[in-house]
């Protein structure tokens, strides 16, 4: 069995165009089943654009793409019911209570108690103070965590997510990477997050995928990258990257 059918999220040449912009540029990469793989890069790196044509927001232009063994281009709703998607930057609607927003979905998803399971994450989450409040009301941090909230409400095998701290304070961060691993722990979920933040993917993610202009330009886990870029941090290995003028550039340096 070759990696593409091994993978939990297999990608292969992977390229969407805007005109003349390349958002993603022939991009292949393979996640494991039970890992967590970061995806970095500077703003219009490819990192939303790789996401949004994973669960089906967008389609590539070329390509191939598998989820759980389902190709995604032909057959998504095979794989939708055992996946989910978190992004603090896509809003659900204003004027709904968290309570309601999160019911929404949850029948959406088919949840056989919902209430239960509504409840049961709003406590984990600390969102039972905001239940009854307005959507369009809350501030950034708390809609990320509403965020969170309803795309674990099934339980997905797989969970993407942009930017999965976007906005809260370190001591909430901080619970939410932790309730992150616990979660994976307990269901062996998959999971791919986008994330500026270099603490955060040093911590929670086994493997980290670097984009630049569209393109990967390197691969590997936080301290193999760090070993072998001779740097000191996950982020002098992102600074060290992103300001390297052309993929030719992208040579790792001996370390020092």
């Amino acid at each position: 069995m070759d990696d593409f059918a091994r993978a939990a999220i297999a990608v292969e040449h992977l390229t969407k165009r805007y005109g003349d912009v390349a958002a993603v540029d022939d991009l292949t990469f393979y996640v494991q089943h039970g890992t967590t793989t970061g995806l970095l890069g500077g703003n219009g790196a490819g990192k939303t654009t790789t996401l949004s044509m994973l669960v089906g927001l967008l389609l590539p232009d070329s390509g191939r793409i598998q989820v759980l063994g389902v190709d995604m281009l032909r057959h998504r709703y095979r794989a939708l019911g055992r996946m989910n998607y978190s992004s603090p930057y896509v809003d659900l609607p204003f004027r709904l209570t968290v309570w309601d927003n999160l019911r929404v979905y949850a029948g959406l998803y088919g949840l056989a108690r919902p209430r239960e399971r509504i409840y049961a994450l709003a406590e984990e989450l600390t969102l039972v103070p905001f239940l009854k409040r307005a959507y369009g009301s809350l501030s950034a941090g708390q809609k990320t965590r509403v965020a969170l909230a309803k795309a674990l409400l099934n339980e997905p095998e797989v969970l993407l997510m942009d930017e999965p701290t976007a906005s809260l304070d370190p001591d909430m961060a901080d619970y939410v990477r932790t309730y992150l691993k616990r979660y994976q722990a307990r269901t062996g979920a998959t999971m791919l997050l986008a994330s500026h933040n270099m603490t955060e993917v040093e911590r929670i993610c086994d493997d980290v995928i670097i984009l630049r202009e569209g393109k990967k330009v390197d691969q590997g886990a936080p301290h193999a990258l760090i070993v072998k870029h001779g740097r000191r941090t996950l982020e002098d290995v992102f600074i060290d990257i992103a300001r390297r003028r052309s993929p030719e550039d992208d040579v790792p340096e001996a370390a020092s």
